[in-house]
């Protein structure tokens, strides 16, 4: 276990330092940093003092290794546009992000899974039916239409529940949350309900496959034959083995659930990472551009992570294999 993780840490930091070379490299190719920072008047005089003082004169290699030696302590600079640090900026808005992605996994966990097992134990009945026909919405619809679609049905005809902003939230350190408030909770069903439909319906369809691949499996057929119970048969050895795949492909989801909150953040204005992003990329912004990728890469990777160690523990073919 222990050479598994090691070697899981080094290909992290191999992708990590991908990731930061192609963040660095916006600022080489995307816009000017010195015209983003100074006014019309500014000498050329003044624009050359100001790119030795940023160390933009020096070799590519060296500014690369200072900018990810300064984004491995989290410094990312300062906005163009906001004249703050970057990190500020993130840190203000990273709550609402990872809140909205909490509630949209828990979503997509607490009725993916159960409805695939259902949908694929009782395959003929009217529910299911119903279910999978439904599930083509979830796929089929962009997330941006279902989005405002959600605001058109609940917040403009029926009025029940607000269609933009964050709410009501209680600051916990620098760590702001909408769980605590009323406001908060109402304005979080709506946007993470859109964040989660896509990723619920993707899991569900999914661990309805794999548990009826399993179900024509022989050693299935052979627990009927021992007279286990229904229940023992499709909890205890079905599930069991459908999850195996399914939690790569979960975990992978999970990941898209932060770095694709954009469009939900959008079409929500829910003020997290997503739409700072969607804003630094009309104002040309690139620390701030840099920056999300970064953090997202980070997200993905510990993620992967975590999933590849569940992977490793649950298969024992993996651990089989490492010890041959």
């Amino acid at each position: 276990m222990i050479s598994f993780i090691f070697k899981r840490l080094l290909q992290s930091v191999v992708v990590m330092l991908a990731v930061a070379l192609i963040a660095f490299s916006m600022f080489r190719f995307v816009g000017d940093p010195i015209n983003n920072m100074v006014g019309q008047d500014t000498t050329q005089e003044e624009r050359e003092a100001l790119a030795d003082r940023l160390g933009l004169n020096d070799p590519f290699f060296v500014q690369f290794g200072r900018f990810a030696l300064n984004a491995a302590e989290g410094d990312f600079g300062i906005s163009y546009k906001y004249r703050e640090p970057v990190s500020n900026l993130i840190k203000a808005r990273l709550s609402a992000t990872l809140e909205l992605s909490f509630v949209a996994a828990v979503l997509t966990l607490a009725f993916g899974i159960p409805l695939g097992v259902y949908t694929a134990l009782k395959g003929k009945s009217l529910i299911s039916k119903a279910v999978m026909s439904l599930s083509l919405i979830g796929v089929s619809l962009p997330t941006f239409l279902i989005g405002i679609l959600l605001i058109l049905l609940f917040g403009v005809v029926l009025r029940w529940l607000p269609t933009f902003g964050r709410g009501d939230v209680v600051a916990i350190g620098w760590w702001t949350t909408g769980f605590l408030t009323v406001s908060g909770l109402k304005s979080l069903i709506l946007p993470s309900i859109t964040l989660a439909l896509f990723q619920m319906t993707l899991i569900m369809r999914l661990v309805r496959a794999e548990m009826l691949e399993v179900l024509r499996t022989d050693f299935i057929k052979f627990a009927r034959a021992r007279g286990l119970p229904d229940r023992a048969v499709h909890f205890k050895h079905a599930l069991k083995n459908t999850l195996v795949p399914v939690i790569t492909v979960t975990g992978l989801q999970l990941g898209a659930l932060i770095a694709f909150a954009i469009i939900t953040e959008s079409v929500f204005q829910w003020p997290g990472m997503g739409l700072l992003f969607i804003q630094a990329i009309s104002d040309v912004d690139i620390p701030i551009m840099a920056a999300y990728l970064v953090l997202i890469a980070f997200f993905f990777v510990i993620i992967n992570m975590v999933v590849d160690i569940l992977y490793y523990t649950v298969d024992p073919r993996l651990r089989a294999d490492s010890t041959a």
